[in-house]
């Protein structure tokens, strides 16, 4: 009984450390980059805003973000499926899904894809999911073929598209190793062109406040001092504001947690 007691008090603890040892190592490493105060900002940049994954916990709050900025004239979902944000938003006239099987042909877009200036890219699933093949094309092929699709339809700036890799994209794992790939893939094929590629190293990603539950609000309270936790809607913020920044960061940038929530709080500040 005694043995049962000291693991039952000892797990906790455990526990209670490794996230202390985690906000530690966030606050001290993360956040590279610096907004620049009264920066320029194209209101044009994000008139056209499509979002890829808005069924998912972090593409949901990435669509609520476009719904709610005043400045996105137009949102295109492009998606298997609805949801009761994206019922919504069609109701309200701002959202126009597009019903969409095959993410590796993208022939069926041709009609909007010259309009489209964001592009939030909230798809994908975790690497316990799936089998390596399929994540590869989830992750890689999916996006890939988007992007040439798109470029070859339009090439003129603002063009920004934005990609949620995760916090360890650098490592070693396969999953790791995929989504980096997709990183450089995708800011290789906007090299001179007028679209702008970003990366998003983003830790933990919490739910809109519709999809939130106790747990969700406990871990942001937990991983909060180490800044590695964000709202979905306060990352699609944090792009919408890089958008408009357009001569700000360069095509390629990569964009770890800290740094999404500098964004997050300047865009916040910016559309009052």
């Amino acid at each position: 009984m005694k043995v049962a007691k000291k693991v039952f008090m000892t797990i906790p603890l455990a526990i209670v450390l490794v996230v202390a040892g985690f906000d530690i190592w966030g606050f001290f490493s993360l956040g590279t980059i610096d907004p620049a105060v009264n920066a320029s900002r194209d209101e044009n940049a994000n008139r056209v805003v499509m979002v890829f994954g808005a069924t998912g916990s972090a593409g949901d709050g990435l669509l609520k973000a476009a719904i709610d900025d005043p400045q996105v004239e137009k949102v295109y979902v492009i998606t298997r499926r609805s949801s009761p944000r994206i019922d919504a938003g069609v109701s309200s006239g701002k959202v126009d899904m597009r019903l969409q099987k095959d993410f590796t042909d993208y022939s069926s877009l041709a009609d909007v894809l010259p309009e489209v200036n964001t592009v939030l890219w909230g798809l994908g699933t975790s690497s316990f999911n799936v089998d390596d093949a399929t994540y590869t094309r989830i992750h890689v092929d999916f996006p890939l073929a988007f992007v040439k699709a798109w470029l070859a339809a339009r090439q003129n700036a603002p063009m920004s598209f934005h990609f949620i890799a995760g916090m360890g994209t650098d490592g070693s794992a396969h999953w790791a190793l995929e989504k980096r790939r997709t990183e450089l893939e995708v800011a290789r094929l906007a090299q001179n062109t007028g679209l702008r590629t970003f990366s998003y190293r983003s830790a933990y990603i919490r739910p809109a406040s519709e999809q939130a539950n106790v747990l969700h609000y406990i871990g942001q309270g937990l991983l909060r001092p180490g800044l590695l936790v964000i709202t979905s809607k306060e990352l699609g913020g944090a792009m919408l504001e890089i958008s408009a920044r357009t001569e700000e960061l360069a095509n390629g940038t990569l964009i770890d947690n800290a740094d999404s929530i500098a964004y997050a709080k300047a865009y916040r500040e910016n559309i009052r």
